[in-house]
């Protein structure tokens, strides 16, 4: 028998089209921002006071944005060079730069993640997801064939579900499971949202397990992790899991994702979709702790470029 279909709510589009086109043309401004020129003299003398040895010749708002262009465009470190030597033809205040320079000091680049988030008092409702990142740009016919494997990089992010931020990001190598990394990307998306209290929490069945639940009770946030179809009710070690699983079955998937808003999870989706779209979906870095870096690097460029006003 073919099952009966579930009644699809029909979606409206109530976004305002005028604001929102203003806003992705306005990105296009980040690619060649100029603003690092501003304040070139005022950092270099902060960076060098008191300083040992050689001294530093170039802000480290001219090296972001020197890897915000490695990343978004996917240019090389030479061809970087390049493009700085014709752009300080056109700008001379711009000072030209070797690429070993651009990156010795673009793996050291260090960007907060609270920066690029937007000021809110509102509560947040997260979603948290993880997905890989290759680490070459190796076709799937080519690992087949000559059994190569290098693994992949891990990104564990949580994302707010309204704005589509991420606030959390946590990035190791594949080995590491999802329910690992489920706490440190909470607690740091409490710690990057300082103020504002998270509201409830959003998983797929891969977080079902008891300390997860146990960790959102402890923090006062409803859970809404996707209890597994196999779960009993009779589970033990965890009173607060124990309850989501009884109210799930009680309810049904549908009543249960109606109640907690479980559409709001494909907001993690989305932003690595996006992210992949944007920057690529593996790392040019051959380095271990660079390949993590320029990984983290690529998230942190999309909350900026999000939030471009």
């Amino acid at each position: 028998m073919s099952q009966k279909m579930l009644p699809q709510k029909k979606w409206i589009d109530n976004r305002d089209w005028v604001a929102y086109n203003e806003k992705l043309v306005k990105r296009g401004e980040l690619l060649l921002s100029l603003d690092f020129l501003d304040t070139w003299d005022q950092e270099l003398n902060s960076l060098n006071q008191n300083k040992v040895g050689r001294r530093y010749q170039y802000p480290w708002t001219f090296i972001k944005f020197l890897m915000f262009i490695h990343i978004i465009f996917g240019l090389p470190y030479r061809q970087l060079e390049g493009f700085v030597r014709r752009l300080s033809e056109l700008v001379p205040q711009v000072k030209p730069i070797d690429y070993t320079n651009i990156w010795k000091r673009g793996t050291k680049l260090d960007i907060d993640l609270a920066e690029t988030i937007a000021e809110s008092d509102e509560p947040v409702v997260i979603a948290i997801d993880s997905s890989g990142i290759k680490v070459a740009n190796r076709g799937d016919w080519i690992r087949e064939e000559w059994d190569v494997h290098r693994g992949w990089i891990k990104v564990h992010i949580a994302v707010n579900a309204e704005t589509k931020e991420i606030i959390g990001i946590e990035v190791t190598d594949e080995h590491v499971g999802d329910c690992t990394m489920f706490e440190p990307v909470i607690e740091q998306a409490e710690n990057n949202l300082k103020d504002v209290d998270i509201e409830k929490v959003l998983d797929d069945g891969a977080y079902d397990a008891n300390d997860n639940f146990d960790i959102l009770n402890n923090k006062n946030i409803v859970s809404g992790i996707k209890i597994r179809q196999n779960a009993s009710t009779e589970t033990k070690g965890s009173p607060s899991r124990k309850k989501y699983v009884k109210e799930f079955k009680d309810l049904k998937y549908t009543q249960w994702r109606d109640k907690y808003d479980y559409g709001q999870r494909w907001a993690v989706e989305c932003v690595f979709s996006a992210v992949k779209r944007i920057t690529g979906e593996f790392v040019t870095a051959s380095k271990t702790e660079n390949m993590l870096h320029e990984a983290m690097l690529k998230f942190v460029f999309y909350n900026i470029l999000i939030n471009m006003t």
